[in-house]
């Protein structure tokens, strides 16, 4: 990608007052969304250059590349923008849970009768 295509692409981003846009990772083989992580232009850049997920960490202040310490990397097959430009969507192909938790999934818990109840044991 040239880098006025690349300009085009990140300029139609809308980024918070943070410098942030949240990201939904989704399995591009089940379809069931794996997590939720906020991206900075930095973390998109790296994405689009590597073709693996790449996030902000709010808490840390600081970029990560998921699986970086867990060897769970999220290979990017499309990358989807909404209708609004705020939310990005990755349909990913993930290599071992996605959750720190050691879940496929961080979308663990259902509400059922005023309660959290977990509904998926760990991998």
């Amino acid at each position: 990608m040239n880098q006025l295509d690349r300009l085009r692409l990140m300029g139609e981003i809308s980024f918070n007052e943070a410098g942030l846009v949240p990201a939904i990772a989704q399995s591009v083989e089940t379809g069931r969304v794996l997590m939720m992580a906020w991206m900075n232009e930095e973390a998109v850049e790296q994405t689009l250059d590597t073709g693996f997920a790449h996030y902000y960490s709010r808490s840390r202040k600081t970029q990560w590349k998921k699986g970086e310490s867990s060897g769970h990397v999220q290979k990017v097959v499309e990358m989807y923008l909404d209708c609004d430009g705020d939310t990005l969507l990755l349909l990913i192909e993930q290599s071992g849970p996605a959750c720190h938790t050691n879940r496929e999934s961080c979308f663990y818990r259902l509400n059922q009768g005023g309660k959290w109840v977990t509904i998926e044991e760990p991998l």
